[in-house]
């Protein structure tokens, strides 16, 4: 996915630099000379991302950031400190005031653009969760823009992974001051320790041994449980290479050895205080607009809620340019299973379709049950490619195992599976879901248990 990123420098010459790099890997940027301009770009909310300079007249770059985040309207937008001070207390103090990480002048590039990237993706779910919360709000008429206010970024149970008994106790030293840590000396029993227990952050060492960091780090996003936790590299310089892979892979930040103990806990504060706003979103969802929006047998979003939200982000992937895709999915002769079996096995097969669906699309695709035995999938940032592989993926994840209901015997569903992206300039939620359901029913006539684009 692009991004719009805002480079805030008062040296031209400094920002055109910047601009050269970012608009080479196809960012959108926008510019700003001072403090002031960058904070009301924000609040408009026209970025997706921050580049900020530490050193500039009037109002420097530590009380630009801690101005954005403490402002409700663009609190969560990712800032990164890009300033020539190298100091360990700069970086502490630019974290302190809320930025999402700190790079010093001369920036690598390939560094600045995994970082770029990582933020991204990472502002975009959080867009997204901020997006169904207030659609939410307006069908439940819940305020909910200060349900975040005073989140406090200690106390958090906090997991290290280090190997090196030595190296784990400096890591222990600096972070058991104001949280709960746990140090496990087997990275290999990851998995299991995140199985146990819910942890905030992790911690992880790059020093294992013959034991690969991102291979631990990958098993961390693979749990349900512990996907959207955030995870920290303590790594050495040599490891830099490593790190860049690991902040692609979904690794949030890292920090280099020696370790400045005031800096990794600052870090440490900043990736807690993120996690638990994505968390108070999240809960948000499933508590306040529950009975207005969600259906009481999936626990999916209900058309109600799909009709609302489907304005909201087609409105924002046409100002954006961005690619916005549909998937409408219907169970195939699901009318022979309430037939033959009842209601309650057919009840049953409702609910297991739902999981799977869940399962099998991204965090940021919004599922809702649309109806009777048809499912409905918005998908941001999406192309056709992407949308028919999403796609294929559910299809095969209905077809390939049979669906216990605990009424009957395993019963062999299949799904048929209509896709629209949006292609015109003056699309509307109704046309998009039109040629869906065009697509879909040709995938019923032409055999079902199959994917069909419908192009505009």
């Amino acid at each position: 996915m692009t991004a719009r990123v805002l480079v805030v420098d008062d040296i031209p010459t400094n920002i055109k630099l910047l601009a050269a790099r970012l608009t080479a890997e196809y960012f959108d940027v926008l510019e700003a000379s001072n403090g002031a301009d960058a904070i009301e770009i924000c609040r408009r909310g026209e970025c997706d991302l921050v580049l900020l300079d530490v050193m500039m007249p009037d109002m420097d770059g530590f009380e630009t950031c801690q101005r954005l985040k403490c402002d409700p309207k663009t609190q969560h937008i990712p800032v990164v400190m890009v300033t020539a001070l190298d100091q360990p207390s700069d970086k502490v103090r630019g974290l302190e005031a809320g930025a999402d990480d700190f790079l010093t002048k001369p920036v690598d590039d390939v560094q600045l653009m995994a970082r770029v990237k990582s933020l991204s993706r990472l502002k975009g779910l959080t867009d997204e969760l901020r997006s169904r919360a207030l659609t939410g709000q307006a069908i439940a008429i819940e305020d909910i823009v200060d349900m975040t206010a005073g989140i406090e970024p200690t106390g958090g149970e906090i997991l290290v992974i280090d190997s090196d008994a030595h190296n784990a106790k400096r890591l222990l030293e600096a972070l058991d001051v104001e949280h709960k840590v746990t140090h496990l000396s087997t990275p290999e029993d990851a998995a299991f320790h995140l199985a146990d227990k819910d942890y905030e952050v992790v911690v992880v060492s790059m020093a294992m041994g013959d034991i690969d960091p991102l291979r631990v780090c990958s098993q961390i996003r693979t749990l349900e449980q512990s996907r959207s936790i955030p995870i920290i590299l303590v790594a050495d310089v040599p490891d830099k290479p490593k790190v860049v892979r690991g902040l692609e892979l979904g690794v949030n930040d890292f920090i280099l050895r020696p370790v400045e103990r005031n800096e990794l806990a600052a870090r440490v504060r900043t990736q807690l205080r993120r996690h638990r706003y994505s968390a108070e979103l999240r809960k948000n969802l499933s508590s306040t607009v529950a009975m207005a929006v969600i259906d009481g047998l999936t626990g999916l979003y209900n058309r109600r809620y799909f009709d609302r939200h489907m304005c909201v982000q087609l409105d924002k992937a046409k100002e954006g340019g961005r690619s916005l895709g549909l998937m409408m999915l219907d169970i195939d002769y699901f009318k022979s299973v309430n037939d033959t079996h009842g209601h309650a096995a057919g009840d049953e097969v409702l609910k297991e379709f739902a999981e799977r669906l869940q399962r099998n699309i991204r965090g940021v695709d919004l599922a809702c049950r649309y109806g009777g035995e048809e499912f409905v999938v918005m998908m941001p940032d999406t192309d056709l490619v992407h949308a028919k592989n999403i796609a294929e993926r559910m299809r095969h994840a209905v077809a390939s195992e049979p669906f216990e209901t605990g009424l009957t015997d395993p019963l062999n569903i299949t799904v048929s599976v209509g896709i629209s992206i949006n292609e015109l300039d003056d699309d509307t939620p109704e046309q998009m879901m039109k040629r869906a359901d065009i697509a879909l029913y040709r995938a019923k006539r032409e055999g079902r248990n199959r994917i069909v684009y419908d192009a505009a």
